[in-house]
C-alpha cells in the first residue's frame, strides 16, 4: 500500500499531498474540461496591457472560452473597476515627466553639493588650491547640468513611448471601450445571475463573524480594509459563488486563474517565500460539491493554454514580461487596498488642506463664488472632481500621497448612469458641446447655475475635455 492510498492520507490529503492532492499529471485534465474561473484582477489586467500584448492574450482566452464562466461578484467588480484602471496608469504616465524632473534638480542638486564637501576636505586638510580649481572646472552648475541634460532627455523619450504605446484613455469606458466587447464575447451567455440581497447578507454575516476571525480561507486578509463592509469580503463572495456552482453535475474540475498571492489564498511555507495555496480551499471544495481544485497565476495559466490546448499559438517573451508586471500591479494595488475617491464616497472624504485651492488656481478659475464652493464642505463632490481632472487633464502634478478620483462631471453613454443625472440639454446652448449625447451629474449642473459667468465656460470646458477621447 503507498502512503497516497493509506486512509489518514487520504482523508487529509489536501494537507499532505502536493497539489490538494491532485497530482502533477493531472493538470492536462483541468485544461481539458474544467470549469474556468477569471479573477478580477485577471480581466481588469486588460487594460493594463499595451495592445499588441492585449490582443495576444485575447487570442489565447478564445482557446479556453467555451469553459469560461463569470460569477456574478466578478463581473460587477470588473465593469467598475475599469476606468479606476485605466486612470491609475494614465496618471502614472502622465506624471512621469515631471518625476524624472523632480529626481534630476535633487541629483544636481547632491552632485554640487558633494563637490563642495570635497573641495572644504582639500582646504582643511592639503589646502590644495590647484585641486579644488580643478573640480570647480569639472564639476559645475554648467557641466552638471549639460550632464545630467543627456540622461533627462532619454529618460523623457521613453516616459513619451510608453505613454503613447496604451491606446486606451479614461473616457473610453463611457464612449467607446474596446476592451468590454471582447470580454463579453469571451464569455457569451455564461455569466451568474445576481446574488439574491438575502444571500448576500448571510454570507457577509458568516465572513465577518466566523471566517475572517478564523482566517479561513479566502479573503481574510481583506477584513482590516476601510470602506463598507461589502468591500471587505468580495473574494469570499467569488468563492461562495464558485462553490455553488460546482455543484452541478457536469463540473468535475474548477480551475481558477488569479493573479491575487495574499496570505488569504495562499499559505507561507518558510521564510525564503516559498507558499501554495491553502490547503482549506482543495478541501472545502470537495466537500461541498465533490469537484477538485486548481488555483493558477495567469502566466502559468496562459502557459498551460499553449502546451495543452493551443501548441502553435505561442505568446512572446515580451507578452509574458507585461502579464507579470500586469500582475504585479494588480497584486501592489490589492495590498494596498482601494483608496480611490468615488462618486459614492465622495461626500464623506475631506480633501487634505490646501489640495482644493491648488486645484483651483490650476484651472485657472478666478472668481471668488467659485472659490468658495471649492473650499465648502457642502460640495465635496465639486471639490474631488477639481482636484481629479485638473491632475487628470495635466493641469498639475498631484502629490505622492494624494488619491486617485474616480468622478466625473459628465459621461458620454445611450444610458443615463443614474436617475438623478440630467440630458446634456440641461447645460447651456454654444458653451457645452456634447448636448445631444451626454448625461451631467446633478452637482455638476448645480455648480454651473451658480457660478459666475467668467468661471462657468472654464469650468464646462474642463468637463468637456474629461469625457472627449485624447490622444
Amino acid at each position: 500500500m503507498g502512503q497516497a492510498d493509506l486512509p489518514l492520507v487520504e482523508q487529509f490529503r489536501s494537507w499532505v499531498l502536493p497539489d490538494g492532492g491532485v497530482g502533477a499529471a493531472d493538470r492536462k485534465a483541468f485544461f481539458e474540461d474544467a470549469l474556468v474561473v477569471l479573477d478580477t484582477n485577471v480581466l481588469l489586467s486588460l487594460y493594463e496591457y499595451n495592445p499588441a500584448v492585449r490582443n495576444q492574450v485575447l487570442s489565447v482566452l478564445a482557446q479556453i472560452s467555451k469553459r469560461l464562466w463569470l460569477p456574478y461578484q466578478v463581473g460587477q467588480e470588473f465593469v467598475r473597476g475599469r476606468r479606476r484602471v485605466i486612470l491609475e496608469r494614465t496618471r502614472e504616465l502622465g506624471d512621469a515627466a515631471a518625476v524624472i524632473d523632480r529626481h534630476l534638480q535633487q541629483a544636481h542638486r547632491s552632485v554640487l553639493a558633494a563637490s563642495a564637501h570635497v573641495k572644504v576636505l582639500l582646504k582643511k586638510y592639503a589646502n590644495d588650491d590647484a585641486a579644488q580649481s580643478g573640480l570647480d572646472e569639472t564639476i559645475n552648475q554648467t557641466t552638471v547640468k549639460a550632464l545630467l541634460g543627456e540622461w533627462q532627455v532619454l529618460l523623457k523619450d521613453h516616459a513619451k513611448k510608453l505613454k503613447h504605446g496604451h491606446d486606451l484613455l479614461p473616457a473610453a469606458v463611457e464612449s467607446d471601450d474596446p476592451v468590454l466587447p471582447e470580454v463579453a464575447a469571451l464569455f457569451e451567455d455564461r455569466l451568474a445571475l445576481p446574488t439574491e440581497y438575502a444571500v448576500v447578507q448571510r454570507r457577509l454575516e458568516e465572513a465577518l463573524s466566523f471566517r475572517f476571525p478564523n482566517e479561513i480561507p479566502p479573503g481574510f486578509a481583506d477584513d482590516g480594509k476601510k470602506g463598507k463592509p461589502l468591500d471587505r469580503v468580495g473574494d469570499y463572495l467569488i468563492w461562495a459563488e464558485i462553490l455553488d456552482k460546482a455543484v452541478d453535475p457536469g463540473v468535475k474540475r474548477v480551475l481558477l486563474v488569479s493573479a491575487d498571492s495574499k496570505k488569504d489564498w495562499y499559505e507561507e511555507l518558510d521564510a525564503k517565500g516559498g507558499k501554495r495555496p491553502w490547503p482549506q480551499l482543495f478541501e472545502e471544495l470537495r466537500q461541498r460539491t465533490g469537484a477538485e481544485l486548481r488555483i493558477e497565476q495567469p502566466g502559468q495559466f496562459f502557459q498551460g493554454i499553449e502546451e495543452f490546448l493551443a501548441p502553435g499559438m505561442e505568446l512572446t517573451t515580451a507578452a509574458y514580461d507585461e502579464i507579470d508586471r500586469a500582475a504585479e500591479a494588480v497584486a501592489q494595488r490589492s495590498t494596498e487596498g482601494d483608496s480611490s475617491v468615488t462618486d459614492d464616497n465622495a461626500h464623506v472624504i475631506t480633501p487634505p488642506d490646501g489640495l482644493a485651492l491648488a486645484a483651483y488656481r490650476a484651472a485657472g478659475l478666478t472668481t471668488r463664488t467659485v472659490r468658495q464652493l471649492a473650499e465648502s464642505e457642502r460640495r465635496r463632490h465639486f471639490q474631488w472632481w477639481l482636484i481629479g481632472v485638473t491632475a487628470e487633464l495635466g493641469f498639475r502634478v498631484p502629490d505622492d500621497d494624494e488619491p486617485l478620483v474616480e468622478l466625473c462631471a459628465a459621461v458620454r453613454s445611450e444610458a443615463r448612469p443614474a436617475p438623478e443625472w440630467y440630458p446634456g440639454t440641461a447645460l447651456v446652448q454654444g458653451e457645452w458641446p456634447y448636448r445631444s449625447d451626454t448625461w451631467v451629474a446633478p452637482w455638476f449642473v448645480q455648480l454651473v447655475r451658480d457660478a459666475g459667468e467668467t468661471d462657468r465656460l472654464p469650468l464646462q470646458r474642463l468637463a468637456a475635455r474629461q469625457v472627449q477621447p485624447r490622444a
